[in-house]
């Protein structure tokens, strides 16, 4: 690993859109193309939203909720972000992945949050364990790294 950053921040919607700036604000030193940081953003808010907004759905108390970000920056572009939560878990994670597929209201939520991550970035895992947590593992390859 060349450079990592973690953050751990509340699971408020407002932290999301900071998440998503810090994780672009951290990948610039590989001069990413607009097309790249932009795919990388908007992965990160899915991830970001989803732990949010599913991963902590049934605390009505959300103090000491929280979510946990990671990026990372490997020799010749390779970009690992890792997003975690310590909510209720998914209990079908293929399931979940479905294009369409929401526990949430069809009317709020379109479903496509697992969609979204897997066509932005090269590769996307999801490890959860129902009543322990969720954590996604997205990785991208980046064309231009010249930075590191």
């Amino acid at each position: 690993m060349d450079n990592v950053m973690k953050m751990e921040f509340s699971a408020l919607a407002e932290n999301e859109s900071f998440a998503r700036g810090a994780a672009a604000a951290f990948v610039m030193a590989l001069d990413p193309t607009v097309e790249e940081l932009t795919e990388i953003k908007t992965a990160v808010s899915e991830a970001v939203s989803n732990s949010i907004i599913h991963g902590y759905r049934d605390r009505k108390d959300r103090s000491g909720a929280r979510v946990i970000m990671e990026c990372s920056i490997f020799a010749g572009g390779k970009v690992v972000i890792r997003v975690e939560d310590s909510g209720v878990g998914i209990e079908d994670v293929e399931k979940a992945m479905e294009p369409l597929f929401t526990t949430g209201d069809s009317e709020e939520r379109s479903g496509m949050g697992f969609t979204v991550m897997e066509s932005f970035m090269d590769r996307l895992k999801v490890i959860s364990e129902k009543g322990k947590g969720t954590v996604v593992i997205m990785t991208k390859y980046l064309d231009t790294a010249s930075g590191i």
